[in-house]
């Protein structure tokens, strides 16, 4: 694998540049990702949001090269770890992934062996990243099963996956994807599956380990979760970021009029309704302008707007044409309706 050199301390600790995956199906190829920067820092939260297909789980399982191939392919982009290339070569790589990147996947039934126990699992994460002994091992599994909420941990760690509600089997998936110790921990719907007062100690349990310098990539649909834990804030499209920015700004101000139709999904923090399927994106231009109500006709050619700074806010972003010089951005900004992020979750929900 590739050196990029030592990552100096100010360095991101994961940058991402032109990120682009394809998905070959029946109808053609798909753009799944197409064409996504950012970066996460030492101890930081950042939540990719938008609704299913936006690109939000490919995206993240592109980055350590975990995306079924075929049918995907990641066509282009470069993805930086610590001054390590993750796209140089695949031969170290296993190094990296479940040590010092952790993965919580969307669906843990189907992530868990059903032949082994979630013990035997366990304990298989802790030993193959370390010099632990067997006995060891198991202590330490014991304590991040309890860490994640599983009611008599020391019994229930030589139970099988069938045995766990999809709840509990939620929780054991992080613990797992704990075990390493990652640096940065990359969480899809992490906390979906599970109950109110469940919820609400995964969250405490995420936001001790940010307070101890883990860095966490997260993707969520609850509005909640992205004010408890989120520093910053990533809104997909059409396999493409349309607005970033620090979560406050964006749920105060969204920006670009996908993220405000997002948000008037929901009513404060609980989802209305689901957004309407649609058929194929443009190809050329903003993929979001045939449900757009501000579409012009600068928003047909050429590719993706580039972003401009939302209200003259320096480090909240859009891509968007109504931000360019000579437009009226209020055209889009007067009325959008923003959603405060104040209803974080606790366990007397």
């Amino acid at each position: 694998m590739r050196m990029a050199g030592p990552a100096a301390d100010d360095d991101p600790l994961l940058s991402v540049s032109d990120l682009r995956t394809h998905i070959e199906t029946d109808r053609g190829t798909v753009r799944a990702v197409d064409g996504v920067s950012f970066a996460v820092e030492r101890g930081e939260a950042v939540c990719l949001v938008g609704e299913s297909g936006s690109g939000k789980s490919v995206t993240c399982e592109s980055l350590t090269g975990i995306v079924p191939q075929p049918p995907a392919e990641i066509v282009d982009g470069d993805v930086s770890f610590d001054g390590i290339d993750l796209r140089a070569d695949d031969t170290d790589l296993r190094a990296i992934r479940g040590n010092r990147i952790g993965h919580v996947f969307q669906n843990p039934q189907h992530a868990l062996d059903p032949v082994y126990s979630v013990g035997e699992q366990l304990i298989e994460a802790i030993t193959a990243h370390g010099d632990v002994g067997e006995r060891a091992a198991r202590e330490r599994a014991v304590d991040l099963l309890r860490r994640v909420g599983i009611p008599r941990a020391g019994v229930r760690i030589d139970d099988y996956p069938h045995e766990f509600s999809g709840g509990m089997a939620q929780r054991v998936a992080i613990a797992i994807a704990l075990a390493g110790d990652p640096d940065l921990l990359i969480a899809d719907e992490p906390t979906t599956a599970v109950d109110v007062t469940v919820q609400a100690r995964l969250i405490e349990l995420l936001r001790d380990l940010l307070g101890d310098g883990m860095a966490l990539l997260l993707i969520t649909h609850d509005l909640r979760v992205v004010a408890s834990l989120a520093d910053r804030v990533l809104v997909l499209f059409g396999g493409q970021i349309v607005e970033r920015g620090p979560v406050g700004e964006v749920f105060e101000r969204p920006g670009h009029p996908y993220t405000q139709a997002l948000f008037d999904s929901y009513d404060g923090f609980e989802q209305l309704e689901d957004r309407p399927a649609r058929g194929d994106l443009p190809t050329d231009g903003c993929r979001f302008r045939p449900e757009c109500p501000h579409a012009v006709s600068a928003c047909e050619t050429g590719v993706q707007p580039p972003f401009y700074a939302v209200d003259g806010a320096p480090d909240h972003a859009a891509s968007c044409v109504y931000y360019t010089e000579g437009r009226d951005e209020t055209t889009v900004l007067d009325g959008n309706g923003g959603v405060r992020p104040t209803g974080e979750v606790t366990e007397d929900d």
